[in-house]
């Protein structure tokens, strides 16, 4: 971690020096670990392999595709450079229109074309949209709730500059995690009780780090709640558009055509980060039912435009509906067999993970492997994960999980082979585990029966007149 004397630290203001960005986070620190000694199959093959990073490049191949079939898409082409000029000079904040119609366009396919977006209510936001969102919707000191485990960029991304608050709202693995009611009400309870400002109640659907996505009945209930409360409801879609198995991905754009709901409290985040592996690109957007939050988040976006490039690139490749279909299905199915492989491969080394269906992750349940079940013994197991099986998973405490023992497990972001590796590395940390837990099991229980002998008066030296026998004992 970089240090900042206090001398320099006066030099500067209270933002840049409060550590806000959470690099002290373990979740950070998985990925120093793996910059430090990154795995490569050939010239570190006992280097750690990055599991904590949720990243799509199992389906690079169909888009690698698409650009060698449509090099005017590009203006660094000798295709496309006509459009050069006009894609160098400067653009409205509102982004090109085609970028616009196509995003929106892409949004709704991925949502089974059983909503239709606005074009107009699109937000360019790049990297920074639910920090825009936030601007938009609170002041300094006020909160958002936020159902646990969550993401840790959340912390960041939503308070660093904002001076706002993000306040648990407790969920459980008795029930998988799900949002309840009454876990929302006692949230919102004990901030009224702390006099804090609830502004707003954020989720992510489908859910990081859970894989999870939010059915149709918890949805209804998050609506009539921030309904009742007058708060806002920011829904991160960003995983939407990797949904690979049943239940399907239900959207709050769909909830609120099917029941009274005041639109103005809905927000909705995107990004292409996730569904097309783009992260580099910086493509998140905010799209808002508010008016005013369209008005005035467009003032503010022009602190993170999308280059004009980029957008001249995704409009077109969004623009192609043969692409997009055939993205959409191949990419689910790449999702679903890596999934499948990873999981089964896990459950044959006795470790079982939360059922989902969704995301680039999984959520791993290690609590048996704890030496007790707290906050501590996790980061001991975490510990132990990363410098000596050489895995970077991110344990659930940096997820602000209530409970500990549960890791995010990240399984797009590697090839076949070097997800064969982590799989035969846990297998074998499992084992080694195993035989340990066995051997003190057989230690104690050789102590327990040697005091047992000392103590029963019944088990006498072998040099004693008196017989040993039982059938002694049931002859008296």
């Amino acid at each position: 971690m970089y240090y900042m004397s206090n001398q320099q630290r006066q030099l500067l203001s209270k933002i840049a020096t409060n550590n806000g960005h959470g690099e002290n986070s373990p979740y950070f620190d998985g990925w120093k670990a793996y910059d430090s000694d990154p795995y490569h199959h050939i010239e570190n093959p006992t280097g750690v392999i990055q599991m904590g990073l949720a990243e799509n490049q199992l389906s690079f191949d169909i888009i690698e595709e698409w650009l060698l079939k449509n090099p005017k898409a590009s203006i660094c082409t000798m295709e496309g450079m006509s459009k050069f000029r006009d894609t160098a000079i400067y653009q409205d904040y509102h982004g090109l229109t085609q970028f616009r119609n196509a995003v929106a366009k892409f949004m709704g396919k991925l949502r089974g074309d059983r909503v239709v977006f606005d074009p107009n209510r699109i937000v360019m936001g790049a990297t920074g949209a639910h920090e825009l969102v936030t601007f938009c919707l609170a002041d300094p000191g006020d909160a958002f709730l936020v159902p646990t485990p969550y993401y840790p960029g959340f912390d960041r991304d939503l308070t660093w500059r904002t001076g706002v608050k993000l306040l648990p709202v407790i969920c459980e693995s008795s029930n998988d995690f799900k949002i309840t009611r009454k876990a929302l009400e006692a949230a919102y309870e004990k901030a009224q009780e702390e006099k804090t400002r609830v502004k707003g109640l954020l989720i992510t659907n489908p859910s990081n780090p859970l894989g999870t996505v939010l059915d149709l009945e918890t949805l209804k209930s998050i609506a009539t709640f921030v309904n009742e409360k007058n708060i806002h409801l920011i829904s991160d879609e960003i995983y939407s558009g990797t949904v690979f198995g049943s239940p399907g991905f239900i959207s709050v754009s769909e909830i609120i055509e099917e029941m009274e709901c005041n639109r103005d409290l809905i927000h909705i985040v995107y990004s292409l980060s996730k569904d097309m592996g783009f992260p580099g690109f910086r493509v998140g957007i905010v799209y808002s039912y508010n008016d005013d939050v369209v008005h005035v988040g467009r003032d503010m976006s022009s602190f993170g435009l999308v280059s004009t490039q980029t957008q001249h690139l995704i409009a077109s490749m969004l623009s192609d509906d043969e692409f997009v279909e055939n993205f959409i299905s191949k990419n689910s199915e790449k999702l679903s067999k890596r999934y499948e492989n990873f999981t089964s491969g896990l459950y044959e080394a006795g470790i079982r993970c939360l059922e989902s269906n969704a995301g680039l992750f999984f959520w791993m349940d290690l609590r048996r492997l704890l030496k007790e079940p707290t906050p501590e013994a996790e980061m001991a197991l975490w510990q132990l994960i990363i410098h000596e099986v050489k895995l970077n998973v991110s344990p659930g405490s940096s997820f602000h999980c209530s409970e500990p023992g549960w890791f995010r497990v990240c399984f797009a972001n590697m090839d076949d082979e070097t997800m064969e590796v982590a799989l035969e590395r846990i297998r074998s940390f499992v084992r080694k585990d195993l035989s340990a837990k066995r051997q003190r099991w057989q230690d104690n229980l050789k102590v327990r029966l040697s005091f047992r002998r000392l103590d029963d008066p019944h088990m006498m030296s072998p040099h004693s007149p008196i017989p040993q026998s039982p059938l002694f004992w049931a002859r008296t």
